[in-house]
Formats: structure tokens, sequence, C-alpha cells
């Protein structure tokens, strides 16, 4: 099983892979394990914004992780570990990605009755199957896995956030999912088509290398390239992980070809019921603008600039602690920084949490973050705070 899926919210990431080291349900069925889970949670969020962000919203939505369901299955067959995964991704609020009522972040379709809502029956919420993939190997010489699931680039990064089982930033948004950290404190990882060999365990060191869809490309003439390396070690109480990692992508323009290159450094370590962790990053010609995805194209540029010939660079520290009444508290700041010789373009946050497990599968969770943005959006200057409080709980099974 990958010890690199093992995160401290326990069950919340079983369907993240095929081999993940917490099952779920467990069905023999002839040759083959099948593992069945996933998660259900909820969240109530009130978000104040002042500045050039004012506004208030008040929202019943999911949380930087989506309610998800997962089904996979392995088996031994001819000196090799095989297995497959299929996971299914839904929000709980209306006018999601998929838009089936045809409305857009509430406004109702011309097709549809005058005065109805965008929410309500007619609110269909978004089906996203990330993962569907296989996989195969031996630990004797590694697992070669192929089909669509997280990247490589940035994955211990947002695996290892405490907000995985919260909010974080982001709520109130058209899409099924918060964005946690994302955009302040690293750049997400996405779940890419890919084709990805890791290495077998050396005594806590391992390798991945992927080749995968080339993000921000608009002609599919490349690939893009990402790698990590990692060393996992654990003694009597003490407990952690080092990696490094690199991407690259080659970005083609109607009038130029570029570089989008990234790389990053990460540390956890945790001992009798705390943990810290560590991580930064630096690229070039990378991100969407606020910090979700590796994307270069003027398609989708921040404020009608092409991320061509930015720098972004940042990263996040958080700490936290689990009190005898086992409640997990944290704390942690992050920062995204994009610069370039006409504007610079900042989001940071700080962000606490408490998260209580009710029960062995149930958990209630508390989170406060506070947003600060300052850049350029749509030619003009934007310069505000968005405070976000969020009340919930996450299922796992």
């Amino acid at each position: 099983m990958n010890k690199n899926i093992k995160l401290a919210v326990a069950g919340a990431v079983l369907a993240l892979s095929a081999t993940a080291a917490n099952a779920g349900i467990i069905i023999p069925a002839g040759d083959w394990t099948v593992d069945i889970g996933g998660n259900v949670n909820t969240y109530y969020s009130h978000t104040t914004k002042s500045g050039s962000l004012s506004g208030t919203k008040n929202v019943i939505t999911t949380g930087l992780l989506p309610t998800a369901f997962g089904i996979g299955a392995k088996t031994r067959q001819n000196d090799l570990d095989v297995a497959f995964q299929f996971s299914f991704f839904t929000g709980i609020n209306s006018n999601g990605g998929d838009n089936l009522n045809g409305s857009t972040n509430g406004t109702v379709h011309t097709s549809e009755s005058a005065g109805v809502s965008g929410n309500g029956g007619l609110g269909y919420n978004s089906l996203n199957i990330r993962q569907a993939f296989l996989s195969f190997g031996d630990k004797s010489w590694g697992t070669i896995k192929m089909g669509r699931d997280l990247g490589v680039y940035g994955s211990d990064a947002i695996l290892s956030d405490m907000t995985l089982l919260g909010v974080g930033s982001g709520a109130g948004g058209p899409n099924s999912s918060t964005l946690g950290r994302i955009g302040s404190g690293y750049i997400y990882a996405d779940w890419l088509a890919q084709i990805a060999y890791t290495t077998p365990n050396f005594n806590g060191f391992e390798a991945t290398g992927s080749i995968h869809e080339n993000l921000g490309s608009l002609d599919n003439k490349e690939l893009g390239y990402s790698a990590k390396a990692s060393y996992s070690f654990a003694a009597n109480d003490v407990n952690g992980k080092v990696w490094v990692e690199g991407t690259t992508h080659e970005i083609a323009t109607a009038a130029n070809t570029y570089d989008a290159e990234g790389y990053g450094i990460g540390a956890k370590a945790g001992i009798a019921g705390a943990e810290l962790v560590g991580y930064y990053y630096d690229g070039k010609n990378m991100d969407s603008g606020i910090g979700t995805a590796i994307d270069t194209t003027t398609a989708n540029a921040y404020g009608g600039q092409s991320m061509l010939g930015r720098d972004n660079k940042g990263g996040y520290v958080q700490a936290t602690y689990i009190l005898p009444t086992k409640t997990k508290v944290g704390v942690s700041w992050g920062l995204n920084s994009i610069n370039t010789a006409v504007n610079d373009t900042e989001r940071e946050a700080w962000i606490v949490g408490a998260y209580h497990p009710l029960t062995k599968h149930l958990n209630l969770v508390a989170e406060y973050n506070h947003l600060d943005v300052q850049g350029v959006a749509s030619s003009a200057k934007t310069e505000g705070t968005a405070k976000t409080m969020s009340l919930g709980a996450i299922l796992f099974f």
C-alpha cells in the first residue's frame, strides 16, 4: 500500500488512491478484493468582504474535499499487484460546473420561467469523475499507474493541508468545492490524464515521475513532465516526511513558445499529537492568477493578462495538535505571490481550525479563514479582505 497517501485526516482520502492505506467497505469478489469508500460533508459558511471585495455571502456547501464515492479493486496475478479506481465527486450546492439547468451563478436561463431561481429542484449540482485509472507493479520493481488521478507536482502540499477536512477560502463560489489553502500557500495539483511510475520503497525513500496533460496548452502539441522524491521516517514517537518536486510544461502561443516550470520543497514532522508542516514553491510562467492551476494561456489569464512572463512563488506553514479530548486544533499561514514588471498580485491567508471526531467516522469542523488580496483584476486595482467562518461536519465511510 502507498504510504504517501496516508494522511492526518485518516480515511479522508480513501478515494485518492486505489492503494490507499485506509480501507473502506471491503468485499471479496473471486480473485478480486473490492474496496468501497468515500465521504459526505456539509458546511455553513459566512463570508464578509471589505475593500474592493465588498459583500456578504451565506452558503450551505461542500468543503475543499468534495463529497465523494469511490470504488476500486485489487488482485495479485502473475506476480503483479493489479488495481483500478473510479471516484465520483459532487457538491451539494446548485449551479455546479455542469450547469445542467442553464443558469449562471443563480441567474435563470431565459428558457426557464420568469422569476424561478437557479436554486431548488432545478438547481442541479455537479458530478466530476476525477479518478479513473489502473495500476500494476510489484514491490520489487515499483508501480505503473495509467489514467486520471491527482497530479504529482503539488500533491503533498494539498494532502498535508488541514483544511482538507474543512473549507478554508473560496466558500460561496459556483463550484462544487472550496479552495482550502489553494491560492494562498500552494498551486493546485489538479487531476490529470497521466502515466506515472513510482519506485519501490527503499527504507523510506521513494520517487515518482509522470508524463501528463500539458496544462495551459491550447494545441496539445507537447506533454507535461513532473517528478517527486520523498523520504518518510518513523522512530519511537517521531514520524515525518520530506520531499522535493518539479514540473515543466512547454506552452506554445500564436507568436512564441514558453516554458512553464516550477519546483517545490516540503517537510512535516509529528510527535505526541503535535505536527508541523512547511512548504515552499517557486515557478515561472505559472498559474491562472489565484493559484488554482498551472495555466499560462491568455484564455484563462488573470484580469485579461497572460501569465507569460510572470514569476509565482509562495508557501505555507502549519501547526496542529491533538488535545486530550481528541480534538485536533490547528493554525496555518500561507501566501501566493505573482510578480511581473507591471504589477504584483498577492493572496495571503491565516487559518485556524478545530476538528473533533464525534465518532470513529464523523468529524465536526469549525474554521476561520482571513484572506487578504492585493493585485489587478479586469485592469482595476483589487485590494480587500475576505473573512470566512465555517461550521459543519464530514463523514467518512
